[in-house]
């Protein structure tokens, strides 16, 4: 299993094969995780998501080139900086060891072009899977430039992109990917991909991930959970295709103030809007002034540790989970936040899979579903946004009547683990 990203890297992408390797062997495939060292990391290392992952899981780590070094010719993608070390390990060993399958994970994209290579050399089919899209709207209608907009490095990405994409999936043996949405896309690009075994494994859970947090001290600078007010919490990033649905939110608050003087205890705090775990650039709150309410509005942009993260979603009066204008798109905390028994207001395109899979879990007025389509949401779905925050204000206490978790058990990561073990059954055969 390929995963650049995994523990003590606190990275969104680290949690897809931490969450599904442990529980691989129940379902008769044994893992071996190759992954990079820890200073190949950027961000800050998260030493209580490394304590999760099992002592018995056999984890390799290859070297990568230093970023220090790489960026001072512009290229700091942790995929490109591990390549070669990723391919010689894997090389080693597939020299002396019998493997049946690889599973190469996309974030980031480089290594996936391993695949084609060691499938040659060795004679191992892959699993190419997709926790985003190679190609997306990164270089189309978003990217680098001033105000989220594509520049030159994010253009030449995606046409980097464009251009081997298909040279990896064409190799492939089979895809997995979150979401049906993420896998539709993939064969509109690549046709060839419908000819693969597909299959969809979203984001799961782990139950046992919140026995961690018995005793742990809150992260600094947070709020008062105890000072009256009703603190409603984002945790995660704030990607560029996501900022109409934050203008929608923020939209809907200053309407809900304006409305009703309750909803004055309403506060909104974001958590790791960046994608860096250093990171001081705002995301929210120059909306939220261009809106009216950045004195109702609080923001940490570097991105929470994992424990820290879901800390912050157990101490909160409610949650928020939002989304882009991407359909295919998913959140990585859908699940962290039922665990977290808390009351939720959900803003995702009306195509989100996520969206599906809420609405068969729960129900209002606990868990609170907006959704909305192509274009910029109207003053109607403002209005609905606005009544849903006014109802939040009144603080109600979570309804256990309301979420059925046991009809999201099969997206756990014992469950899921299983739906891959049938893949690599399939293309070891």
């Amino acid at each position: 299993m390929i995963s650049p990203h995994f523990p003590p890297d606190s990275s969104a992408a680290s949690h897809r094969v931490r969450l599904l390797a442990p529980h691989l062997q129940e379902a008769g495939w044994v893992p071996t995780v190759v992954t990079l060292e820890p200073s190949a990391y950027e961000g800050r290392l998260d030493p209580g998501l490394d304590a999760l992952v099992p002592a018995s899981l056999r984890v390799v780590r290859a070297p990568a080139w230093r970023a220090g070094l790489t960026r001072r010719a512009g290229l700091g993608d942790l995929g490109l900086r591990g390549y070669t070390g990723l391919r010689r390990t894997c090389r080693a060993l597939l020299s002396r060891e019998a493997f049946d399958a690889l599973f190469i994970t996309v974030y980031p994209v480089y290594p996936a072009l391993l695949g084609p290579g060691l499938k040659a050399s060795y004679g191992v089919p892959f699993v190419l899977d997709y926790q985003d899209p190679w190609v997306g709207a990164w270089g189309r209608s978003v990217g680098g430039g001033p105000g989220g907009t594509p520049d030159w490095k994010s253009r030449v990405s995606r046409g980097l992109g464009t251009w081997l994409e298909p040279k990896a999936v064409h190799a492939a043996d089979a895809l997995t990917a979150v979401s049906q949405g993420t896998l539709d896309a993939i064969t509109q690009r690549i046709p060839a991909a419908a000819r693969l075994p597909q299959a969809v494994i979203p984001l799961g859970f782990e139950p046992d991930d919140f026995t961690g947090l018995a005793g742990r001290a809150p992260a600094a600078a947070q709020f008062d959970a105890t000072d009256g007010l009703v603190h409603v919490c984002y945790v995660g990033t704030l990607l560029p295709s996501g900022i109409e649905t934050l203008r929608l939110l923020l939209r809907a608050l200053d309407r809900a103030r304006r409305d009703d003087p309750a909803a004055a205890r309403l506060r909104l705090h974001f958590f790791g809007t960046s994608n860096q775990s250093r990171s001081d650039r705002d995301r929210v709150l120059p909306v939220a002034r261009e809106c009216g309410v950045a004195d109702a509005v609080t923001e940490i942009p570097g991105r929470l540790d994992y424990l820290d993260a879901l800390s912050v979603l157990t101490r909160a009066s409610a949650l928020l989970l939002l989304g882009s204008a991407e359909p295919h798109y998913t959140a990585s905390k859908l699940y962290p936040a039922l665990l977290a028994k808390r009351p939720i207001l959900t803003l995702f395109h009306e195509s989100s899979s996520v969206v599906a899979i809420l609405r068969a879990a729960a129900r209002a007025p606990t868990v609170r579903i907006v959704t909305y389509g192509d274009g910029a949401p109207g003053e109607a779905c403002v209005a609905d946004v606005a009544c849903h925050l006014r109802a939040l204000a009144m603080n109600r206490p979570y309804d256990p009547a309301d979420v059925a978790l046991d009809r999201v058990a099969n997206v756990s990561a014992r469950h899921l683990a299983g739906e891959l073990a049938a893949i690599l059954n399939r293309v070891a055969a």
